[in-house]
């Protein structure tokens, strides 16, 4: 009795010793079979919700694997506590079940990117997000108040609120998400560099030297004369001189600008125009970069009060109207053919999509 029970002891062993081996077989085979991935990469598209078994399954009938059992199998016996990240994963060729799941136990999703460029005004901004078509589109069709609504900031005008940067992001993030992140990265900024401003500025609050740093931004053609564009602003506010600075000007008339202005667009009255008004427009004209707002908050001392380009993007800076109107005459009143007051900016992108 105890020699038959001995044998159907031994016997029950090695049937699951054949068992386990031939699950591990199979599971190996499974993990080690090349994915049918040919020519180029294929990007899986794992969405939220998604489970490791339902990808597996919709690769097999998709015709990518096979035996996703087995594959299901190996996750439950050995990953059951990883998460899978939702996302787009890159699948290229010669790649093994095997790899594909290391992705996923990385969280090595598709990354893209969305630049927004200083100098690009809200309007501009908004075509960027809808032609970025990796990002799920939320806000078409709505005003720009609903969008600050949106960003429980429904006071706020949406002008210059938002820090220009190269943006990374994944298949599913929303232009809201996004748009958020910049949001919040232009208070950041802002406020690191109000924090260490220099004093005696004619602004009475942050928001102010924001709409000053996006006049500086539009005003701009090189780098380096930012802070003494900047000085120049500062002293004529400070002596309740008028700005009288175009890119005002061109900002209030909106889509009427069609390429130039005129004397006519000078005298015309708008809130931003500076010519007409006293003080700074009532909110920033464009996306401004942390130079700027430095510059606005570290303006450069001197005693020019006026610039005029000189063509070629630099300037030229005078501190009486009489050797302005000289630099006028020589430079402005007698353009070259590839005159221009500064670098041309970057106009939003009609697809602006980049993979990596």
């Amino acid at each position: 009795m105890i020699r038959k029970l001995l044998v159907l002891l031994l016997t029950l062993f090695v049937l699951a010793a054949i068992a386990l081996g031939l699950i591990a077989w199979k599971q190996h085979a499974a993990l080690e079979q090349p994915l049918a991935v040919t020519d180029e990469p294929l990007l899986l598209d794992v969405r939220p919700g998604d489970t490791p078994s339902g990808v597996f399954q919709r690769l097999e009938a998709d015709g990518v694997l096979e035996d996703a059992f087995w594959l299901r199998l190996y996750w439950r016996l050995n990953l059951s506590g990883q998460s899978l990240h939702s996302g787009e994963y890159r699948l290229a060729p010669g790649m093994t079940a095997r790899d594909m799941i290391g992705l996923w136990q990385r969280g090595e999703v598709v990354q893209y990117s969305l630049t927004l460029v200083e100098g690009w005004n809200f309007r501009q901004l908004r075509i960027a997000l809808q032609n970025q078509p990796k990002l799920e589109q939320t806000l078409g069709g709505l005003s720009d108040a609903e969008i600050m609504a949106k960003l429980d900031a429904p006071e706020l005008h949406p002008e210059g609120r938002f820090f220009p940067d190269t943006y990374r992001f994944t298949r599913g993030t929303s232009d809201l998400d996004l748009l958020r992140r910049a949001f919040a990265r232009l208070e950041q900024v802002l406020e690191e560099e109000w924090q260490q401003r220099a004093q005696g500025l004619p602004y009475n609050d942050a928001y102010q030297a924001l709409i000053m740093a996006s006049i500086i931004e539009k005003e701009t053609g090189v780098p380096e004369e930012r802070g003494e564009i900047s000085g120049v602003f500062v002293r004529r506010l400070a002596r309740g001189m008028l700005l009288q600075t175009d890119p005002t000007v061109i900002y209030g008339m909106g889509e009427a600008y069609r390429g130039r202005i005129t004397r006519n667009d000078l005298r015309t009255p708008t809130p931003y125009n500076t010519y007409t008004n006293a003080g700074l427009p009532p909110t920033p004209i464009a996306m401004v970069g942390r130079e700027a707002i430095r510059a606005a908050l570290h303006p450069v001392d001197g005693s020019s009060l006026y610039f005029v380009a000189r063509g070629d993007g630099s300037h030229v800076f005078s501190d009486t109207l009489e050797q302005h109107n000289r630099a006028v005459r020589e430079y402005q009143l007698k353009r070259r053919a590839d005159y221009r007051s500064s670098p041309p900016r970057r106009q939003a992108p009609v697809n602006s999509e980049n993979a990596q």
